[in-house]
């Protein structure tokens, strides 16, 4: 799977143009096949854990900026809870891990927390098309 890179250009603030959309659908799409070749994998609950934890991670970032060294271990924690449910009976496909464990690594500063937030919700709405329907 091609590793999703957030910003266009870091230093000037400028996210990819399609990341929010184009981007973000073909993800969904992606995340999509594996559920149906993997019966118990990616169902919508047990992504949304991942997406409610990084939003409330998000907006404990912006409510308490002085406490970002603290918080950033509880977002790399998120890695290690998506390993445990990948290797729980396949709650998630190696994909979703992937694309975890990609997007947590590009987390420095609050603000890439911030994209990666958006990006999550955008991905959220496109695998509500594409994904199972459960």
């Amino acid at each position: 799977m091609e590793k999703i890179i957030f910003w266009k250009d870091r230093d000037k603030q400028l996210v990819d143009p399609e990341l929010f959309s184009k981007i973000a659908e073909n993800l969904a799409k992606k995340i999509a096949e594996d559920s149906i070749n993997f019966r118990n994998s990616n169902k919508r609950t047990q992504i949304r854990k991942f997406y409610d934890e990084i939003v409330r991670l998000a907006m404990l970032s912006k409510s308490r900026p002085n406490e970002w060294e603290q918080l950033l271990p509880m977002v790399h924690m998120i890695t290690a809870k998506a390993a445990y449910a990948n290797g729980r009976k396949k709650l998630i496909s190696d994909n979703f891990l992937q694309f975890l464990r990609d997007s947590i690594e590009q987390i420095k500063k609050p603000e890439d927390l911030n994209i990666f937030s958006n990006f999550f919700e955008a991905f959220m709405g496109f695998y509500r098309l594409h994904g199972p329907k459960n």
